[in-house]
């Protein structure tokens, strides 16, 4: 049943890739969440309503959790449950930059089992399924199997790695003040007391990075405060391509998709993963993010 789950997901986003590529963000009405950097466009919305309405046609008894459709203090349930963000990315869709996705999953159990994430712009489908793999399938129909190198190279430190970062629509205080400051160390020189990182990405976009760091074109995502419909899809994507998912925070081996606090890491050995990890830990502090 998941495969064929997964076939539908993946003809839903499609349809969702052509309604944002018809769309024209220049007079897309776009409102404001929290500040200006949290904005939802009327193709947000539109993509949304068409989601939750085939769902509910091809499967009543499933839950749905959706972005645009969320209330103050809704929660991801034991129940199967579709979860979708229906643009990731939306100030890129904005202003025009190629680099946001629509993010499905089926969860089950408060764990994703199906994922798909598809970029339009660039035709990138992102898609896995529990214990069957992830698979990238290009603009020209190419499907190649995740992560892209088979034998992953070595990641033995943060040196090593090419690191994802956000920056969220929170722009002060205590959260903001650490997410910048590690970012800071993180590429900072060794003898000036940091990390140096071979650089740091920033692509607008959790559930790309998600997929991203499935794929091993970076090396990990740091980030905290996005929302479970940002990462459910990506999730299973990055678990089945063999990387781990460990907290944005100190300690934490076993985030939830609620958390909002999420550290992937692309294939490795698992020494290796664990060690990368505990180095940016280490870098913290003893300061935590709280959400």
């Amino acid at each position: 049943m998941l495969p064929s789950i997964r076939d539908e997901l993946v003809a839903i986003a499609n349809v969702a890739g052509r309604m944002m590529l018809a769309a024209d963000p220049s007079v897309d009405t776009a409102d404001t969440k929290n500040n200006s950097s949290d904005r939802v466009t009327e193709t947000d919305k539109a993509i949304e309503a068409m989601v939750q309405t085939r769902l509910a046609t091809k499967y009543p008894l499933i839950s749905f959790l959706g972005e645009e459709t969320y209330k103050n203090g809704d929660k991801l349930a034991d129940a199967p449950t579709f979860i979708c963000d229906p643009i990731d990315g939306t100030l890129n869709f904005i202003h025009g930059v190629p680099n946001f996705a629509i993010s499905l999953a089926l969860c089950v159990e408060k764990k994703s089992v199906v994922g798909v994430v598809y970029n339009p712009a660039r035709g990138d489908l992102f898609t896995a399924v529990k214990n069957q793999g992830a698979y990238l399938t290009k603009i020209d129909g190419t499907t190649s199997r995740l992560p892209l190198r088979s034998v992953p190279p070595p990641m033995n430190s943060l040196n090593d790695c090419l690191i994802a970062v956000e920056w969220g629509n929170q722009r002060m205080g205590p959260n903001w003040e650490l997410r910048t400051e590690v970012a800071m160390k993180m590429m900072t020189s060794k003898a000036a007391g940091g990390a140096m990182t071979h650089s740091m990405r920033s692509n607008g976009s959790a559930a790309l990075d998600f997929c991203y760091t499935a794929a091993g074109v970076v090396d990990g995502f740091w980030e905290a405060g996005v929302w479970v419909w940002d990462v459910a899809g990506g999730w299973i994507i990055l678990e089945e391509s063999g990387g781990i998912v460990a907290s944005a925070n100190p300690g934490d081996w076993n985030p939830t998709l609620e958390g909002r606090l999420y550290f992937p890491v692309r294939a490795a050995k698992l020494e290796q993963q664990e060690a990368v990890v505990q180095e940016l830990w280490a870098l913290m502090g003893d300061r935590k993010f709280v959400y």
